[in-house]
C-alpha cells in the first residue's frame, strides 16, 4: 500500500544538494575571505578581534539563519506533501558589508586616528561603530517583516524580479566572469563542464557542481596555482582553535553615540535589505516555492541582530539565487549543511588554512549560472509585454556596477598621487565622453530607482496612467529627500547624500514626468 500524503516526510538531504552545498558554500568563503580582506588591510582589525569575534559572531548568526530557514522548508513540505521544497538561501549580505565598512567603520578610524588614538585603538571604536550599524539593520530588517506584505500587492512583478536580475547579471554573471577569464585554464574548464551539466542537461556519474569542483581542484594544484609559502601555512595553522562566540552587549551600549550620525547609511541600508530580502521571496515564488514573507524577513532581521549581539559588523541576508539553487536538485540539505559548515569554520578559525587549499576559481562557475538564471527567470516569470519593463530594471542595475568599476579604476589610478575624486573629475570623464554625474546618480538606491522605473514602465505598458503617475510622484519624493540618486564625493569615491532637498534636480524631473503621465491618462480617457 503506498503511503498517504500525509504520512509523506520531507527528506533532510538529497542527491541535488551536494550540488547546491557546493555553491552555497563557495558563496559564503568568497564573502567571509572577502570580509577577512577588508578587515585587516583596510580597518586594521587584530587577528585576536577578527578570528576571535567577528568570525564566531558571523558564523552563528549563519547556522541560525539557515537551520531557520531549513526547518521553514521543512514545515511547509509537510503541510503540502511532496511539493520538495528548495530552502532560502542566506548568508552574508555583500553589499551591507561594503558599505559599512567604507561608509561607517573607515571614516570612524579616519577621525580616531586623526585625534591622536593608536591605531589598536581606532580599531576598536570603528569596530564598535560598525555593531551599532549592524544592530540598526536588522532592527528594520524584523519591522519590515509587518509592511513589507502591502509593498509587494502594489509593486508588480517585473518591478520585484528586474531590479534583481540587474544585481545578478553585473555583479555576480559579468563580475565573476571576469574573474573566470582572468585564470582560464582552470575557471573556463569548471564554467563550461558545469553548462553542459545544467543546460546540456547530461547525466554525470556525479553531480554536476561536484564533477566540475574536483576537477577545478585537480588543475589548481596540477598547475601550481595553489603553491603556498611554508610560512602561510604555518600562520594559518597557528590561528587554528575553538573559539565561541560570546555576548558583546557593553561594546554596543558603548556605541550608541555612534548611531544617529550614520543613519543616513544605516537606514537606506537597512530597507535595501528589507526590499532585496523580498525580491529574493518573490524570485522563489516565481520558480514554484513560496514562503510566508513575514516569517521569512523576521528569520533574517533575528539572525542580523543576532549577529550584532555576538560581535560581528556585518548584516544576513536572504540570497539571491533561489531559482538556480532549485534548479540544481538542491532542496533542505544544502541550507543546513551549509550553516554547520560555515559556523565550525568560524568556531575553529579554519578560513585562513582553507584559503590555502581550496582555490575560489573551482566555484566561481556556479555563482555565474546563478547569476544567469535570475535573469532568464526575471523574463520567464513576467507576462511578455512587460519584457520592457524588466530591461529598463536591469540597466539601473548595470549601471551600478558601471560606478564601481569606474571607482575602482581611479583609485587605483590615483594611487600615490593624491586624491582621485573631487568636483574637477566630473568635467575631465566628460570631456572623454563619459556622463559620471549621471553614472553616479543612477548608483545611489540603484534597487529602489530599478524597481520605481520598472513599476512605471508596467503601469505604462498597461494604460493604467495615474498608477504610472503615482510611482514617478513616489520616485521625486524619494529623490527629495536622498533616498535615491543623490551622491557625494567621499574619500573613497561616492556615497548617497540624504537631507532635505538634496535631491531636487530628479525630484523636479520626476514631478514633470507625473504631470505629463497624469495628462496621458486623461487623453486616454478622452
Amino acid at each position: 500500500m503506498s503511503p498517504t500524503p500525509s504520512a509523506v516526510t520531507p527528506r533532510w538531504f538529497v542527491r541535488g544538494d551536494i550540488d547546491g552545498l557546493l555553491g552555497l558554500a563557495l558563496d559564503n568563503l568568497i564573502m567571509i575571505l572577502l570580509l577577512m580582506s577588508l578587515c585587516r588591510g583596510v580597518l586594521g582589525f587584530s587577528d585576536a578581534l577578527l578570528i576571535g569575534t567577528v568570525l564566531p559572531a558571523a558564523g552563528l548568526s549563519i547556522v541560525v539563519g539557515n537551520i531557520a530557514y531549513a526547518l521553514q522548508a521543512w514545515q511547509l513540505d509537510r503541510q503540502e506533501p511532496g511539493s520538495q521544497r528548495t530552502a532560502l538561501p542566506y548568508g552574508i549580505n555583500t553589499i551591507s558589508l561594503l558599505a559599512y565598512v567604507f561608509l561607517v567603520m573607515l571614516p570612524v578610524k579616519l577621525s580616531a586616528l586623526g585625534s591622536g588614538l593608536a591605531e589598536e585603538e581606532a580599531a576598536q571604536l570603528a569596530w564598535q561603530a560598525g555593531l551599532t550599524a549592524c544592530l540598526g539593520s536588522g532592527v528594520i530588517e524584523a519591522g519590515g517583516a509587518y509592511v513589507v506584505g502591502a509593498l509587494r500587492r502594489w509593486l508588480p512583478r517585473a518591478a520585484l524580479l528586474s531590479s534583481l536580475a540587474g544585481i545578478a547579471l553585473a555583479f555576480l554573471s559579468l563580475g565573476f566572469l571576469l574573474e573566470i577569464y582572468a585564470s582560464p585554464l582552470v575557471g573556463l574548464t569548471v564554467f563550461v563542464v558545469l553548462l553542459i551539466a545544467y543546460f546540456g542537461n547530461l547525466r554525470l556519474p556525479l553531480p554536476g557542481g561536484l564533477v566540475a569542483f574536483l576537477l577545478g581542484l585537480a588543475l589548481a594544484w596540477s598547475t601550481g596555482m595553489m603553491d603556498a609559502e611554508p610560512i602561510r601555512w604555518q600562520e594559518a595553522w597557528g590561528l587554528v582553535g575553538l573559539k565561541l562566540p560570546q555576548l558583546h552587549l557593553a561594546a554596543l551600549w558603548q556605541a550608541r553615540d555612534q548611531l544617529l550620525p550614520w543613519l543616513g547609511v544605516i537606514v537606506p541600508m537597512g530597507l535595501f535589505n528589507v526590499v532585496g530580502s523580498m525580491q529574493n521571496i518573490e524570485s522563489a515564488e516565481a520558480a514554484g516555492h513560496r514562503y510566508p514573507m513575514r516569517s521569512s524577513l523576521l528569520i533574517n532581521g533575528v539572525g542580523t541582530i543576532a549577529a550584532a549581539a555576538f560581535g560581528s559588523c556585518f548584516p544576513t541576508t536572504i540570497y539571491i539565487g533561489h531559482p538556480g539553487w532549485k534548479q540544481m536538485g538542491a532542496r533542505i540539505g544544502y541550507s543546513w549543511l551549509n550553516g554547520v559548515l560555515t559556523a565550525v569554520a568560524c568556531f575553529f578559525g579554519l578560513f585562513t588554512l582553507i584559503s590555502l587549499v581550496v582555490p575560489l576559481e573551482a566555484g566561481l562557475g556556479i555563482i555565474v549560472y546563478i547569476g544567469m538564471i535570475i535573469t532568464v527567470q526575471s523574463l520567464q516569470a513576467t507576462p511578455r509585454q512587460h519584457a520592457p519593463a524588466v530591461i529598463l530594471g536591469i540597466m539601473v542595475g548595470v549601471a551600478g556596477w558601471g560606478a564601481y568599476l569606474l571607482k575602482i579604476g581611479l583609485q587605483v589610478g590615483a594611487a600615490g598621487n593624491g586624491e582621485p575624486f573631487g568636483g574637477w573629475l566630473l568635467d575631465a570623464l566628460a570631456q572623454a565622453g563619459l556622463k559620471a554625474n549621471g553614472l553616479f546618480s543612477l548608483e545611489q538606491g540603484s534597487i529602489i530607482s530599478a524597481m520605481l522605473l520598472a513599476a512605471l514602465l508596467v503601469y505604462v505598458v498597461e494604460q493604467e496612467f495615474l498608477a504610472a503617475a503615482a510611482v514617478a510622484a513616489l520616485a521625486g519624493i524619494a529623490s527629495w529627500f536622498g533616498v535615491i540618486h543623490a551622491w557625494q564625493f567621499t574619500p573613497g569615491g561616492t556615497a548617497l547624500q540624504m537631507g532635505w532637498g538634496v535631491g531636487a534636480e530628479w525630484a523636479f524631473a520626476y514631478g514633470v514626468v507625473a504631470l505629463l503621465l497624469v495628462a496621458a491618462s486623461r487623453l486616454r480617457r478622452s
